[in-house]
């Protein structure tokens, strides 16, 4: 699941200032609740395991993801790892640091497109293969 904090508040039934008030409660429980990995959106997307491991933080992001497609971006990049044979966290895990990483290289600053991201992504590999 990748929702952003709005999206994570309906989920669990309260306001989204209490999920973005408590984003390492919200991402846990949304994990356990539903018993799947969580990509909790935002400024730094948090992943969380049903299993309840360690919350894994990524800091790659750029406000500028926050566009329309772009969580479908995330999601696609997501599946496909897991279809690659990625564990759940792992595949949560890396399809974030290289969806935020692959968002800054669109960016240089400027608004985006979810398009301009998954353009990005062969980059963002490559920069984190060297």
């Amino acid at each position: 699941m990748t929702p952003h904090a709005g999206e994570a508040a309906a989920l669990l039934g309260v306001a989204r200032e209490e999920v973005e008030a408590a984003r390492l409660t919200a991402v846990r429980e949304l994990a356990a609740r539903y018993r799947a990995t969580v990509l909790l959106k935002g400024s730094t997307t948090l992943v969380a395991d049903p299993d309840g491991g360690p919350v894994r933080v990524n800091a790659t992001g750029t406000p500028w993801l926050a566009t329309a497609g772009s969580g479908d971006v995330l999601s696609g990049l997501a599946g496909s790892l897991l279809a690659a044979g990625l564990a759940p966290r792992d595949a949560g895990s890396v399809a974030a640091y290289l969806h935020g990483l692959a968002g800054r290289l669109a960016a240089h600053g400027a608004p985006i497109a979810a398009h301009d991201v998954a353009d990005s992504i062969p980059s963002a590999w490559r920069d984190v293969e060297e």
